[in-house]
């Protein structure tokens, strides 16, 4: 076996996928200090509170409280590189032809279970897989939809009057800003996931993020009937 240097992410990828950590980071962050100002979501049965999004202690640990303005201001002006980064983002994957590598594919869901089942170590055999796992396609497609979810819940929320055919779309001002903060709660667990799947894929896939490239195994003999060939023709 030999290994080799091969391509697997883009320039654009690697820029947009670095530039999208820290903005989404910032976002959830100024909308934590927002949220502290009317913290009222939470899980109830029957009336009664099993748990609060989120308990004073988190807060107190952050220093989030009394930051109300300053998380506005921080929102409102980051929201903007956020939704930017993201419309580059997409209009690159359609324009280069990469929309084919992310989006589901039939039998994805079912691939992704298996693919579950073999990260979980009860399945021994991946199944087949080309630049992403079809975990991965229905993960990646996931958060783009994510991404969209939380702009336009933010612009309803955030023009509710200019925009009121919007909110109204969403259900209400209230409707608008419970689905916003959901969509805040799935990309922290997407984030969370997305991490711990790094960690275990290893410093192969991490530095394919960053140089674009990934070292691979493959079989000597056949990279060296395949030069021969080459050299033929």
């Amino acid at each position: 076996m030999t290994k080799q240097l091969e391509k697997k992410h883009s320039l654009a990828v690697r820029w947009l996928h670095w530039i999208s950590f820290p903005l989404l980071a910032l976002m959830i962050w100024s909308g934590l200090l927002i949220y502290w100002a009317n913290a009222i979501y939470g899980f109830k049965i029957f009336g009664y509170e099993l748990f609060h999004f989120f308990p004073t202690w988190f807060y107190d640990i952050l220093g989030i409280p009394l930051r109300l303005a300053e998380g506005i201001s921080l929102h409102f002006f980051f929201m903007w590189f956020f939704a930017l980064n993201g419309v580059i983002y997409v209009l690159y994957l359609i324009f280069s032809g990469e929309w084919r590598a992310i989006l589901p594919v039939p039998g994805s869901f079912k691939r992704a279970a298996l693919v579950s089942l073999h990260d979980l170590h009860i399945l021994k055999k991946l199944p087949p897989q080309g630049k992403y796992n079809d975990a991965q396609r229905i993960a990646y497609t996931g958060v783009i939809l994510l991404g969209a979810g939380s702009i336009i819940t933010g612009l309803a929320i955030y023009k509710p009057l200019q925009l009121s055919w919007l909110t109204w779309i969403l259900g209400g001002y209230e409707w608008a800003r419970w689905e916003h903060f959901w969509v805040m709660i799935l990309f922290v667990l997407f984030f969370v996931v997305h991490v711990i799947q790094v960690l275990l894929a290893g410093w192969n896939n991490f530095r394919s993020m960053i140089t674009g490239f990934e070292v691979v195994k493959t079989d000597a003999v056949a990279t060296e009937t395949m030069v021969e060939e080459g050299a033929k023709v």
